[in-house]
């Protein structure tokens, strides 16, 4: 059985019904090729509106169900992303210019969100504290009500099922805005899934939409928190509309992720990791490579290994072809990323590879002779790209990899896994991988960044999901009404 067939979603924005939204319906088209796959409805500030009030009449039953019903229907739509995955990953290949193991990738881990997110429901919901009184007094937790999601088009169904599964496992409605350009496999399949899975109606509601849309879920008073996953430019406006309106905001944002490799690196394995870390999904991932710091003495051979795999790589059509690049997104970020390239050359940097695309496929580009302000080094390209820069010893590497806003991942590579520890001490970060490069997420893990990648591990693992979907209340009980003095 089709999981996605067209007839059922081309004006759909909810999986309670699937109404018709009020904002019209757009174009799902692949990037590879320009081709309208389909269409999908567009949501706007009245179907927001009107979803805000469905969702947060049916959390309460939802709450109120037992945990056990909670958690077997986030089982069976782990066990429903398994039997759909084929469907769905041809749906990442074509929507998002994914190649296929990326697009595998992504199947399987929403699987393992779901499967982890149904532990949730069991776990631990308080715990008894002391009291000065003569009663018993505790903290629980309890669901914070409606949940607003939204997610963007790079990594689109991982980048939402990570707040929709243990936000819907706490007892929480949700309402996904997902990116439109990719609103079949970052959305219409999360709906899809949980429909088939026993969701009850009105729990979940998928509303692809503008920023506009946006805005109006992050301002709507019955949205009482925001998971937030997108650029630091846009994170910076909702953190401070969801302020405005006394909300919480959890923000996963945009990253310029430094890999060191020490002089002791083996220098095969660190070219492979740099080229894997920069290029993954044609750089269009928050994690991504963004500055390889190299110690001076392995510069060269590193360059050389790096530019020999950028030369090597396919680019093309991951639907026709066995490719390691896809498409860009979009001609937008083609072009942003091409004029950060382009003055980067301009402002000194030599290109050893790429630089150059057809339509829109980028090639893998490495740049060498960068320094901190070539434009490709300094900003987040969100593309294929490699700055290569040289450091002399620790104290400068170190200076390097902390002289950025971003503070997401961190990769460091060498023999000496103590002394690379010691350095990944000195560097603000959220994530960091010792002798690996820079992206990497499992279920079971925190994930977030600090300063302007966001706001902390807001993601991933138990203690930072009840944390996230979940309010604290003190509670206090004794057997008789006190007595005070008037």
């Amino acid at each position: 059985m089709s999981l996605l067939d067209e007839s059922t979603w081309h004006a759909a924005v909810s999986s309670d019904g699937w109404v018709k939204p009020t904002g019209g319906d757009a174009a799902v088209k692949a990037p590879a090729t320009g081709e309208e796959i389909g269409r999908i409805g567009i949501a706007d500030a009245e179907d927001v509106a009107r979803a805000a009030g469905r969702a947060a009449a049916a959390q309460r039953d939802w709450a109120a169900r037992p945990y056990l019903e909670r958690a077997a229907i986030l089982r069976r739509a782990g066990q429903l992303w398994e039997e759909h995955a084929a469907e769905v990953d041809g749906w990442l290949v074509r929507e998002a210019g994914s190649i296929p193991p990326k697009a595998g990738v992504e199947t399987q881990t929403a699987a393992q969100e779901c499967y982890e997110a149904a532990a949730l429901a069991s776990q631990s919901i308080g715990e008894l504290i002391p009291s000065a009184q003569p009663r018993l007094s505790l903290i629980r937790r309890l669901p914070v009500g409606v949940v607003g999601v939204i997610s963007p088009f790079n990594f689109p169904l991982i980048l939402a099922i990570r707040s929709v599964a243990p936000a819907l496992a706490l007892g929480n409605a949700v309402i996904l805005k997902p990116d439109p350009r990719t609103a079949v496999s970052g959305g219409v399949s999360i709906a899809r899934i949980f429909e088939e899975a026993g969701l009850p109606e009105g729990v979940l509601h998928v509303l692809p939409g503008s920023a506009d849309t946006g805005e109006a879920l992050v301002t709507h008073p019955l949205v009482r928190v925001i998971s937030f996953t997108g650029s630091s430019a846009a994170g910076r406006r909702v953190g401070e509309l969801a302020a405005r309106h006394l909300k919480r905001a959890h923000l996963e944002l945009g990253g310029n992720s430094a890999l060191i490799v020490l002089d002791d690196a083996d220098l095969d394995l660190a070219a492979s990791a740099g080229a894997w870390g920069s290029f993954l999904h044609q750089g269009q991932i928050c994690m991504t490579t963004g500055r390889h710091l190299v110690h001076e003495s392995v510069l060269e051979p590193y360059l050389e290994r790096l530019a020999g795999k950028a030369d090597h790589l396919p680019v093309g059509d991951p639907a026709t072809a066995q490719v390691a690049l896809g498409p860009i997104i979009d001609e937008r970020q083609r072009d942003k990323i091409h004029a950060l390239v382009t003055a980067s050359v301009d402002s000194g940097a030599r290109l050893v590879a790429g630089g150059t695309y057809q339509d829109l496929f980028y090639r893998p580009t490495v740049l060498a002779d960068v320094t901190p302000t070539t434009p490709a080094y300094a900003e987040e390209v969100f593309g294929p790209v490699a700055p290569v820069i040289s450091f002399h010893d620790v104290d400068e590497a170190v200076a390097l990899a902390t002289d950025t806003p971003y503070g997401l991942s961190l990769g460091i590579l060498g023999k000496d896994v103590m002394a690379a520890l010691a350095i990944a001490e000195r560097i603000p970060s959220g994530i960091v991988h010792i002798n690996d490069q820079t992206v990497g997420d499992e279920a079971v893990a925190p994930f977030g960044g600090v300063g302007a990648s966001g706001t902390g591990s807001r993601f991933g693992g138990a203690s930072a999901n009840v944390e996230t979907f979940t309010e604290t209340q003190w509670l206090t009980m004794q057997g008789a009404i006190q007595q005070y003095p008037f």
